[in-house]
């Protein structure tokens, strides 16, 4: 009887010591976080989602798509998330930073997923063209213009500009025909896609993927989510939303293809998904995921 009791004792103190180190310690330290903000209070992240991506999320768990994709970037020192790229054009990473408790504050239920049957979805949204991420007003100039380089068009005359140039010296057009600089590379060009295909990872991209994922890649795994759309008779002008389809999938003429209200919903939420914010609890090779690419090792290294 007293071995019992011994026995008893040190089975309930095995469990409450466990209970304590892997449930309540953990609880206190990172249950009860706050998003991060600057010192202005401008800067807060993560923020809740809005109504539409919620109900998307809703969608994505109801469909199951957490079995077969994750939303969490393992650390470099135990897997090779970081160095990981996604399987179509422009071929973007899957994150500069691992993911932290932080991220996921918003999450109920967090859906760090069950396998990786696809890739990671942690940064899917920051992988959307620039344009659909931050839309700027329509100008006669090149779309892919930054502000930075606006002033540009029209710079201050220096004292070099207004001098007038000897008779004989060559005009500067000359000069930097002759002399080419090595220093002002080219721009490079946008990642072209096929005649009447979408940009890789815009909404209109999601779409054709939930639609037709062989479509998009022909090996893939996943299932098409045709029941997320409608196939309705044309009326009039084809809709704005319809999808672009080629091929066997391309409806019959006088048809057209256009998505259901969740599947609005799962686009907006896929498209919301975006954890290159920094953390200052978290070591990064770069501010964000869409920092410099042409920045060195070494200087990636000099911000940790």
């Amino acid at each position: 009887m007293k071995g019992l009791v011994s026995l008893f004792i040190g089975l309930f103190g095995t469990f409450a010591f466990s209970w304590l180190g892997l449930t309540l310690i953990p609880n206190f330290q990172i249950g009860h976080l706050d998003p991060q903000a600057d010192e202005e209070g401008t800067d807060i992240y993560p923020m809740p989602q809005s109504g539409t991506a919620e109900r998307g999320r809703r969608v994505y768990v109801a469909n199951g798509c957490f079995y077969c994709h994750s939303e969490q970037l393992r650390p470099d020192y135990i897997a090779s998330d970081l160095d990981r790229k996604r399987d179509v054009d422009p071929h973007p990473k899957w994150g500069e930073r691992r993911s932290a408790p932080r991220d996921y504050i918003f999450a109920r239920p967090v859906l760090l997923g069950k396998a990786r049957m696809g890739p990671d979805l942690a940064n899917i949204g920051k992988a959307a063209p620039m344009e659909e991420e931050s839309p700027a007003p329509a100008t006669g100039g090149s779309p892919a213009a930054s502000p930075a380089q606006a002033p540009s068009a029209s710079p201050a005359p220096s004292s070099a500009a207004a001098s007038p140039a000897p008779p004989n010296a060559p005009s500067a057009a000359a000069k930097t025909a002759a002399n080419p600089s090595p220093a002002a590379p080219a721009s490079s060009p946008a990642p072209e896609t096929k005649p009447g295909e979408p940009r890789p990872y815009s909404a209109a991209w999601h779409h054709r993927h939930l639609y037709s994922p062989r479509d998009v890649n022909r090996d893939s795994d996943m299932p098409a989510y045709r029941f997320l759309y409608e196939k309705r008779p044309v009326a009039g002008e084809h809709s704005a939303d319809a999808l672009q389809l080629t091929g066997s999938d391309a409806p019959a003429p006088g048809w057209e293809i256009v998505p259901s209200y969740d599947a609005n919903c799962l686009v907006a939420y896929l498209m919301s998904l975006d954890q290159s914010h920094p953390l200052k609890e978290v070591k990064s090779g770069a501010p964000a995921l869409g920092g410099s690419p042409t920045a060195s090792p070494a200087a990636a290294k000099g911000t940790k």
